[in-house]
């Protein structure tokens, strides 16, 4: 076996669970990201990311990361996202903090390009 179907769409993890929900909604929520207490990013226009089973996902614009940006190795695949590339950070001493989906799966194409940051490994305050 070389490769591994869901129907006619190959499938690289795991088949998808139809109980599974993902929901992605705009915010108009003052969303702000820091590491011990340096802002990395603010965003008035991010998109909330609600997955069953997992804490909320604040995924922003990247004109709205003022962190520079270090391209890393790590690629992770996720069945209900896609593949996901990686960014780490100077202040954080070199750790992947970063995400994004390039080009995520049609279900949830509001986060494409998006970048998101791991809850917790930042500071992560949600104003309305």
């Amino acid at each position: 076996m070389d490769r591994w179907l869901e129907e006619a769409e190959e499938i690289g993890v795991h088949p998808r669970d139809p109980y599974h929900r993902i929901d992605v909604v705009p915010s108009d929520s003052q969303v702000r990201v820091s590491v011990d207490g340096q802002v990395l990013a603010q965003s008035r226009r991010a998109v909330a990311l609600f997955e069953s089973g997992l804490p909320v996902r604040w995924y922003l614009p990247r004109e709205d990361v003022a962190a520079g940006l270090n391209d890393s190795d790590t690629v992770t695949h996720c069945p209900y996202k896609g593949e996901a590339h990686y960014f780490s950070v100077d202040v954080a001493d070199g750790q992947d903090l970063i995400w994004y989906y390039a080009e995520p799966r049609p279900e949830v194409g509001a986060i494409a390009g998006r970048l998101c940051f791991w809850n917790d490994r930042v500071e992560l305050e949600i104003e309305d």
